[in-house]
């Protein structure tokens, strides 16, 4: 996407901090993800609970940038790419702040679990929490750069975690049919898998509208190949 330069520098200070805000936002949410992966694997209750807390600092500042979007709706009435811009930025938002309240949910699974003897090592968790992390990265930076090339293989991605999802899905059910005592546990890791899908339909989400806000075009419900 070709850059557009504004005419009022105010207009462009402006975009431009809606820009670093959400970059900051995505690094935040991201952290989160990590952290609460390693409260889980280190069976660190400390950590789980500071990302339970730090969450509040995420839906601040998502209030606080989409209040800045809306004021430039309101006062420059922007046309064209900055509307889109705008509007996209405001759906980002929206994305990241759910990222956070996922991280939350994996860190009080992780609380839980820690208080239980480990059911199995994890293994295929740490990867998929990996991926989501560079989905939510690359789908920023796709933003930022108006990379549609980017916000594709970040769709792309995701199919990879679907599957990933699923494996761990068919592992723990053997392992409950096998051993009626490992249920519970079975169904919190579950959860956590599920938490960590969910943020990747989220940053799916943010590549879509990265096309919307590039080309003009709703990719929301198509179906993408597989890698």
């Amino acid at each position: 996407m070709q850059e557009k330069h504004h005419t009022s520098l105010h207009f462009e200070k402006e975009l431009q901090e809606i820009k670093d805000g959400l970059i900051y936002l995505g690094v935040l949410t991201e952290k989160a993800i990590q952290q609460a992966m390693t409260s889980l694997e280190a069976r660190n209750a400390d950590l789980a609970r500071r990302v339970i807390r730090e969450d509040d600092e995420i839906d601040r500042l998502d209030s606080e940038i989409e209040e800045r979007c809306i004021k430039i709706l309101a006062l420059r009435q922007p046309t064209a790419i900055d509307l889109r811009f705008i509007t996209t930025a405001i759906k980002i938002t929206g994305h990241l702040e759910r990222i956070g309240d996922m991280a939350v949910n994996i860190a009080e699974k992780a609380l839980l679990l820690i208080e239980e003897p480990q059911l199995k090592p994890y293994i295929d968790l740490p990867r998929m929490a990996q991926l989501v992390g560079d989905m939510i990265r690359n789908s920023l930076d796709s933003f930022i750069r108006g990379d549609l090339k980017l916000a594709d293989g970040v769709r792309r991605t995701e199919q990879v975690i679907d599957d990933l999802n699923e494996q761990i899905f068919r592992e723990l059910l053997t392992f409950m049919m096998e051993d009626s005592k490992s249920i519970h546990r079975s169904i919190m890791i579950m959860q956590v898998s599920k938490n960590l899908e969910r943020i990747a339909d989220h940053a799916k989400g943010i590549a879509d509208m990265v096309t919307y806000m590039v080309t003009g075009e709703c990719v929301r419900h198509r179906t993408c190949p597989a890698p």
